[in-house]
């Protein structure tokens, strides 16, 4: 195998890709600025321990694991930066009031989630730590709906679930881990008849509610239906009046149900949504209330958050036009070099075209040239 061949799911971002991404990343950082939220930098590895506690065996899964050359301690390459951000909340920052964070950086997975996906993504995130009122679940949803809009991603579904719900259905009939996983796999398969069997022991009223759950998806009629036919526990009855009350407020997208949906990581405890788009294989975005993540940390706080994938958006995005930009003659004259730098000094782009390559194509759309007239070097439009 040739030593230039990289992994699988592993590519190279060339130019025009590049510059989409690096734009979309711009926007999506000013977008979160707009909102309040503060940047943070998270390293990309860490000790395994703060990486992984709290957050399941999917993530664990995902996670590359290595030694630690120095300390001879197990360390891990992070496949999602939220455990990270509650880290720094709880540890660092350590602000009684609330606290507003974003991050983009790349994460790594030793799996593809999906058969076009990379194992690199380049996650963009923004996550409330202090707030537990809906409020905050509200704020986080509007900016990931406005995050796809400013990346320029047209006819957003946001689809809608509780962590709730299956949590309370599952406690009528405890279960082991194993056992539970598989429940949990089935739910999100919409698999009936392994529900049946997986559930042979369980009281009715539980084999029951799953089943119901499989069929809970659907428009708002949904909410109304599982009020009718799950078990009337408060967790449940909570639950879906959050719910109601989230899906009334959202503006400029469609927005459905899927009571049974479990996918993401396990750290979730209450509303969660995905936002899908034309075009795309998977959930552009996910996000949802996970108080318990920074429980790990020795610090229990609200916290509502979401994250997208900067690479799978840009596959879906509205093209963006070239850069425009001016182009100028190469040369030693210091009158010459005094105007390009003027001018790159006013923001603009100026490409020097070097000689004997005066008609290559590149990633700028040169509208206007640098040329003398008179003596003088003046900008024109071409």
């Amino acid at each position: 195998m040739s030593a230039w061949v990289l992994p699988d799911y592993i590519a190279d971002v060339l130019p025009s890709e590049a510059r989409h991404i690096e734009e979309i990343r711009r926007d999506l950082l000013d977008m979160a600025r707009c909102y309040g939220y503060e940047l943070v930098m998270p390293p990309l590895l860490e000790h395994l321990e703060s990486l992984l506690s709290g957050t399941g065996e999917a993530l664990d899964l995902q996670t590359f694991k290595l030694v630690d050359q120095l300390s001879g301690r197990m360390m891990g390459l992070r496949a999602d930066s939220t455990p990270q951000v509650a880290r720094i909340d709880a540890h660092l920052l350590n602000r009684t009031g609330v606290t507003r964070l974003c991050y983009c950086g790349p994460v790594l997975h030793t799996r593809p989630s999906g058969p076009h996906a990379t194992r690199e993504p380049l996650q963009f995130g923004a996550e409330i730590y202090g707030h537990a009122g809906l409020e905050a679940d509200l704020e986080i949803l509007t900016l990931a709906l406005d995050s796809l809009k400013v990346a320029q991603v047209d006819a957003i579904k946001v689809d809608m679930a509780d962590a709730r719900i299956v949590q309370a259905v599952l406690q009528q009939s405890p279960m082991n881990t194993a056992h539970l996983t598989q429940v949990h796999a089935a739910l999100a398969a919409k698999d009936s008849s392994e529900l049946r069997v997986l559930t042979k022991a369980a009281p009715k009223s539980v084999s029951q509610a799953l089943q119901d759950l499989v069929q809970l998806y659907g428009d708002a009629q949904v909410l109304d239906e599982a009020q009718r036919v799950l078990p009337d526990v408060p967790a449940i009855r909570e639950a879906l009046t959050h719910l109601k009350w989230l899906a009334s407020h959202i503006e400029g997208a469609s927005v459905s149900f899927d009571l049974a949906d479990l996918r993401g990581y396990a750290y979730y405890s209450g509303a969660r949504f995905s936002m899908y788009a034309p075009g795309a294989s998977d959930a552009l975005a996910r996000g949802g209330r996970y108080d318990e993540v920074g429980s790990v940390f020795g610090r229990k706080r609200p916290a509502v958050g979401f994250s997208l994938d900067i690479k799978s958006v840009v596959g879906v995005a509205a093209a963006r036009p070239l850069r425009a930009a001016i182009r100028a003659p190469w040369g030693e004259a210091s009158e010459l070099r005094s105007a390009v730098a003027g001018l790159r000094k006013q923001g603009e782009t100026v490409v020097c075209v070097l000689p004997g390559h005066e008609s290559e194509v590149d990633e700028f759309h040169c509208d206007r040239e640098l040329i003398q007239v008179a003596g003088q070097w003046v900008v024109k439009a071409i």
